[in-house]
């Protein structure tokens, strides 16, 4: 494997989706409303989510809006259509306990210039 082979995301099989990005939000916002409620690991969608999820998530919004990549419905990533689409995700999970702090936090690690480490890391201020 060379580096050159590893760089190639053109290669990889599949395609970025509308529905991606909508999952990649409303999850990690999900687990970050529970994290900073107190919940290390919580269920969502019949899956156990932990923090690797959330970094996952917000990595790959980070990264589409970083890359400009195209979803399969044509929009461009863009700061704002993450933005449209946070407000949409959050309209639909309706009342949960820090769903204001999660919204926010997550836009913080995943709409920030530069990409920041590790989203517990701001969280943490959240919490103390």
């Amino acid at each position: 494997m060379t580096a050159e082979q590893l760089l190639d995301v053109a290669s990889v099989p599949g395609e970025c989706t509308l529905a991606g990005l909508r999952t990649n939000v409303e999850v990690a916002i999900r687990y970050l409303a529970a994290w900073l409620a107190g919940n290390g690991a919580v269920g969502i969608h019949n899956l156990m989510e932990d923090a690797a999820t959330a970094e996952i998530s917000r990595s790959q919004v980070w990264q589409w809006i970083d890359a400009g990549v195209v979803l399969d419905s044509g929009d461009t990533v863009t700061e704002e259509l993450v933005r449209r689409v946070i407000d949409e995700e959050v309209a639909g999970i309706g009342q949960l306990d820090r769903l204001d702090d999660a919204r926010r936090l997550f836009e913080q690690v995943a709409l920030a210039d530069e990409f920041p480490d590790f989203l517990t890391l701001p969280a943490y201020e959240l919490i103390s």
